[in-house]
């Protein structure tokens, strides 16, 4: 039996191995499932609603476009621009400027961001800087920062900002460091790989091309803030931040002081003495009701450029290109989101709050794993880490959970070994739990 022989049939067989053990492993949890347990049932229900408000609110919204763009990545963007920029010798503080920025840019959830990543990562992007954008992608969202700053305060705000900015560079570094051998394997196997052909088009098209397809995503998962104006019955109006809503009350955050209120304050009024309650004219709000029109203007953009400037053997590319990321990345992004939901409803809120409730060592590092396990959707972690927070909550913990939580999750740590493999996905795991805990018990020290 010839090498390539035996080396093919030993790939088939780890291939057989795997759906072997996938089969398995739905066979055991279909016999031993509790089903007629009422807890297991209802989490079974709220796994498959946490299931379908992800497809429905996300999926569309911001995993379809970033599908594309991973697969437009590959299929336009030349190897030697991704070396150049982002590549394991590039100018180091350009190289992790680029990434951090270009990630903070997308303002997508950990899930969202892991088709473009392993775009450029298989494109040749080296380990420190696609890690660096790896992070900040979800991490680094302004509009996450400043409502941060809003609803859970200034200081952690701020705290969150100076961190998450921080954590990019520092992680993508450590990456480098810890596998620089590897690293060094990958640069020398570029370095025999044949001179990239020349560029079909210029770099403002390719330019031109790639900001629209990232306006698409940015504006069709635009978030509403839900800022309002309310008038009660007694007169007057106030700035506020609709909460949320029952059959007879309505939550607020003040946003001005009001009737011996401090701004920041929560108040609960009945909707019989409210006499209106109006949408805020700020232009985060103007951009979120005008979303679908700006995103349909940059997909008609997207589409002309792509018949104008691009022929039918590079569009086919694109499309093939995109449908390998989607067969890798969905199955494990549904999976995943499944489980988180399936456990979340085992766990109740107030056994979280009672692990964190202090700033210690155990408190800050249970909320780093917890953020790091969970899938937070771009912006909840905010309202989450509130409700958290009414529970007894410690501040250290809550910046910890906040820095940790929209970085990475359970399924993307699914998505992220079939990518780079177990031991670089721990290893990047690990690092944004010990900074996040880091960070967490330095902040609860400060506020004591």
């Amino acid at each position: 039996m010839s090498a390539g022989l035996a080396i093919k049939r030993l790939a088939v067989s780890g291939r057989e191995l795997r759906t072997f053990a996938w089969m398995a492993g739905v066979f055991l949890v279909a016999y031993f499932l509790p089903l007629s347990n009422s807890k297991v049932t209802a989490a079974i229900q709220e796994a498959f609603k946490l299931l379908q408000w992800y497809a429905r609110n996300h999926t569309l919204a911001c995993v379809v476009p970033a599908l594309f763009i991973a697969g437009a990545v590959i299929t336009f963007l030349s190897q030697a621009s991704v070396m150049r920029y982002l590549g394991p010798n590039a100018n180091k503080p350009l190289a992790y400027s680029v990434a951090s920025v270009s990630g903070g840019i997308l303002a997508v959830c950990s899930c969202s961001v892991l088709p473009v990543f392993a775009g450029i990562y298989r494109l040749g992007a080296g380990l420190g800087p696609a890690s660096a954008f790896l992070y900040s992608g979800p991490a680094i969202n302004i509009l996450a920062i400043f409502l941060t700053a809003r609803v859970l305060g200034f200081s952690i705000g701020l705290w969150r900002a100076i961190g998450a900015i921080a954590f990019a560079f520092i992680i993508g570094l450590f990456m480098a460091v810890i596998f620089r051998h590897e690293e060094r394997e990958r640069i020398a196997a570029q370095a025999v790989l044949p001179e990239p052909e020349a560029p079909k088009r210029p770099l403002w098209k390719t330019s031109i091309f790639f900001a629209c397809l990232v306006a698409f995503l940015v504006f069709s998962d635009w978030y509403n803030p839900g800022d309002v104006i309310v008038r009660p019955v007694a007169g007057g109006s106030f700035a506020a931040v609709s909460l949320q809503e029952t059959h007879d009350e309505v939550m607020f955050q003040l946003e001005e002081d009001w009737a011996g209120h401090r701004s920041g304050d929560k108040v609960t009024l009945a909707k019989l003495d409210l006499a209106g309650v109006d949408e805020a004219k700020t232009w985060v709000i103007a951009v979120h009701h005008a979303r679908w029109y700006l995103a349909g203007v940059m997909g008609l953009a997207v589409l002309l450029m792509t018949w104008r400037w691009m022929d039918r053997e590079e569009v086919g590319q694109w499309m093939h290109n995109t449908w390998d990321f989607a067969k890798l990345l969905v199955p494990l992004l549904f999976g995943g989101v499944f489980v988180v939901g399936f456990i979340g409803a085992l766990i109740p809120d107030t056994y979280v709050a009672s692990l964190v409730g202090d700033n210690s060592v155990k408190s800050n590092l249970v909320a780093s794993v917890i953020g790091a396990f969970w899938y937070f959707a771009t912006l909840t972690e905010i309202p989450i880490c509130e409700a958290l927070g009414k529970l007894g909550m410690a501040p250290g913990p809550m910046l910890a959970l906040l820095l940790a939580g929209p970085a990475v999750s359970l399924p993307n740590m699914l998505v992220l070994r079939s990518v780079m493999g177990t031991k670089k996905m721990l290893v990047f795991t690990g690092l944004v739990i010990v900074m996040a805990a880091v960070t967490g018990l330095v902040y609860g020290v400060l506020r004591a």
